[in-house]
């Protein structure tokens, strides 16, 4: 999901000083800290560290592969003691403090690549803790503590929560439930059906397609590796009052979206529109778990005629949210349009386990789990402050999809 994104956002906003959309950069060639072993991908991991690597083990697991340990190792070794994770740290021995900017998106990305690969319950477990305390009174969730709910943090909670075996509509903050928050950023039929990434200054709310695709499986209870599902009963729009109708409608909405041309667009400032490969991808996915593989099928298949591209440029993240898309719609990964998706995201880290080898067992958990240090203070130190304010003026979309572009 594009909730990578918004951390480079972030980033890239205290840059140039404005909360403007979302544009992922480009993968950077000279990364400022050393890129670990562990780690998927050769570019700088500092905004998508630990996104990348949670999609990288989430997506093999899903196709059978068991990651290697060490793969394994850097992502659980990147958990603060309080059990949140930050986009990256370089120095995971060293412990978390109230400068190091942890964020709900991470942290929920990694609970759903250590409850798909087992043997990390204890660290899976106290991730999802820590999400449950930062939950806004709304029911939903922003990418920082304590900024304003989104579709797209609120979505990949939800799909961390039920990855660690959780009851989504049973998180209640203020009597709300993450999906009372999302049926609120919904949209009505007037407007679309579509979700909005978060209500602008005047709480209106804005299409977003990118957060339609998270808001979808985040209102169907899913997380990023779905299974298709069976052909929805819902097949006109209506008010989205419940989870179900409000992911029906998200769901046309994408539909409508990529009948034309096949994918979705990305508008850059003073570019015409191009075709965003990531986008397209968790559009597949969204549109597999809500009305089954066929309706996926017209998005699936301008993937598989152009996004390898893309995703050889991209890195692991690519690969991954290609993985998943094929996965969803029932395509075979290993053949998709020609290229072998699973060969080319394995080729980007370190190779994994032989068939029949065991992965780390729950013993390992409460050692990698406390290895980090102290909690940070409540989360509200002046890089949260900064933070929570950045991500509050941003409209953006489903994280650095590029999804944003992804880093390798």
């Amino acid at each position: 999901m594009n909730v990578r994104r918004s951390a480079a956002v972030l980033a890239a906003t205290a840059v140039i000083g404005a909360a403007t959309p979302a544009v992922a950069a480009s993968p950077s060639p000279t990364p400022s800290v050393a890129v670990p072993s562990g780690l998927y991908g050769t570019t700088d991991p500092t905004y998508d560290g630990v996104w990348r690597q949670s999609l990288a083990l989430l997506a093999q697991d899903t196709v059978g592969v068991k990651p290697a340990e060490k793969a394994v190792a850097w992502l659980t070794g990147q958990q603060c003691a309080n059990g949140s994770f930050a986009a990256f740290r370089a120095a995971p021995a060293t412990a978390c403090d109230a400068k190091l900017m942890v964020d709900t998106n991470s942290t929920a990305a990694a609970v759903q690549a250590l409850a798909a690969l087992g043997g990390h319950k204890a660290a899976a477990d106290k991730a999802v803790g820590w999400l449950k305390s930062v939950q806004n009174a709304d029911g939903g969730w922003g990418y920082a503590p304590g900024g304003a709910s989104d579709t797209n943090s609120t979505a990949v909670v939800v799909g961390a929560l039920a990855a660690a075996g959780e009851k989504p509509a049973e998180v209640v903050k203020g009597g709300k439930s993450p999906y009372d928050a999302l049926v609120r950023l919904a949209l009505p039929c007037a407007d679309g059906g579509a979700f909005a990434y978060q209500p602008d200054k005047q709480g209106k709310l804005a299409a977003n397609a990118d957060a339609t695709a998270a808001g979808v499986l985040g209102a169907l209870g899913e997380g990023l590796a779905v299974g298709a599902g069976k052909k929805a009963d819902e097949t006109a729009c209506a008010a989205p009052g419940t989870p179900r109708q409000a992911a029906a409608n998200g769901a046309a909405y994408l539909a409508k979206a990529v009948a034309k041309d096949g994918y979705l667009t990305s508008v850059l400032p003073g570019a015409e529109n191009q075709p965003d490969y990531g986008n397209t991808a968790d559009a597949v996915v969204a549109l597999a778990a809500q009305g089954g593989a066929g309706q996926a099928a017209k998005p699936l298949a301008w993937l598989q005629r152009n996004a390898a591209a893309w995703a050889k440029q991209s890195g692991p993240a690519a690969w991954a949210q290609l993985v998943l898309a094929a996965h969803a719609a029932g395509a075979d990964p290993r053949a998709f349009g020609g290229t072998d998706l699973v060969a080319a995201l394995n080729a980007t880290g370190p190779a994994p386990q032989a068939a029949g080898s065991a992965q780390k067992g729950d013993a390992d958990d409460a050692d990698e789990a406390d290895e980090a240090g102290q909690d940070p203070e409540d989360g509200f130190g002046v890089w949260w402050t900064v933070g929570v304010f950045l991500v509050a003026g941003i409209g953006i979309g489903f994280l650095i999809s590029g999804r944003r572009k992804q880093q390798q």
